[in-house]
């Protein structure tokens, strides 16, 4: 066992509670912050996260706060996992806490609107005092929660980062696995989220499973040749970060993304699919988004076309798939090692 460290969790919804009792069931002091003073309240109490995680027993060692000064103090490492439309915010809010030094982990999977950056570069642009790392795999907080073998990235170029994370983190049923291209994973956990919702449409209108294997090796080619074209490794998708998140959110109902796509698939409106499951899909900005810098960077990405139609300009989706059949039939392997 690690010598016990302070760690501070931001951000008490499924994934933040996941990452801090992981790390609680480690040995460290670890404090789960949630802006909601009730509901630290009641994890208090019932030592469960009934909004975000319910039927799972948190550790006893486990803390909780609303305190957002009281959290941090004497913390070595911080994991950043709020939504991306409160990731800015909360960065600016925690920067004259941190000392110099600090290891700071986005767990967030989302591209922040006005500025097209990602959430380390956030963490780097709001805290220069900061050690910058992300976190991202195919990853479901009910499946960690219960101990399924499970298996995630820790992304940075700085190595002694990596293996704190490793050290943190790594259990008999949790591994964590390194890779350098910061860029690349956290690009790849963000796209994924936008063909998750096409799959889940596609579930719900029982289309079979050809039709999800056309989607996910698809959706695989379209989503490294936008990140290529921005600089990061193609191969990066070819790991958990990339092919493994696609596939696990594409294919599981419990994926709040897929879970949206079910409700569109069923004839639910954008709004009253976001409300139905009743948390934060960060699919549906991150397809806008990437819709309009795909634009203008003159990138082919036929399929977060179709979804941005479906979702935004109300096509019907049966409208929509018949176009995508018609579009243009390019080659199957998007990158081959000469």
């Amino acid at each position: 066992m690690a010598v016990p460290e302070k760690i501070a969790v931001l951000g008490g919804g499924s994934f933040g509670t996941a990452i801090a009792n992981m790390v609680a069931a480690n040995g460290h002091d670890v404090t789960l912050w949630m802006r909601d003073a009730d509901n630290v309240l009641q994890c208090q109490q019932q030592r469960e996260n009934v909004n975000y995680l319910p039927g799972y027993r948190l550790e006893d060692s486990l803390k909780f706060s609303s305190d957002l000064a009281q959290t941090l103090q004497g913390c070595r490492v911080v994991f950043f996992s709020v939504p991306s439309k409160a990731f800015r915010d909360l960065a600016r809010q925690a920067k004259p806490l941190l000392p110099e030094g600090t290891i700071a982990i986005s767990t967030a999977k989302g591209i922040e609107a006005s500025t097209f950056k990602l959430m380390s570069e956030i963490l780097e642009e709001e805290l220069p005092q900061a050690r910058v790392g992300v976190i991202s795999g195919p990853n479901l907080a009910k499946e960690i929660a219960r101990k399924a073998i499970t298996a995630t990235v820790i992304a940075s170029s700085d190595d002694a980062l990596c293996r704190s994370v490793q050290s943190l983190l790594g259990s008999r049923y949790f591994r964590v696995y390194a890779n350098k291209d910061r860029f690349g994973v956290e690009l790849a956990g963000a796209l994924k989220n936008i063909y998750a919702i096409a799959a889940g449409m596609a579930a719900a209108m029982q289309m079979g499973q050809n039709t999800v294997s056309v989607l996910i090796t698809r959706s695989l080619a379209e989503m490294s040749r936008f990140a290529a074209k921005l600089g990061a490794n193609p191969m990066t998708f070819l790991g958990l970060s990339g092919v493994g998140d696609l596939f696990v959110t594409c294919t599981s109902p419990l994926s709040r993304n897929f879970q949206v796509g079910y409700a569109l698939g069923e004839g639910a409106s954008l709004e009253e699919a976001t409300a139905k499951v009743g948390q934060v899909a960060e699919g549906i900005n991150t397809t806008r988004i990437i819709k309009e810098e795909a634009e203008q960077l003159g990138i082919y990405m036929p399929l977060v076309s179709a979804l941005y139609e479906t979702m935004f300009n109300h096509r019907p989706v049966s409208e929509v798939l018949s176009a995508l059949m018609l579009a243009e039939q390019s080659t199957d392997v998007e990158f081959i090692a000469e």
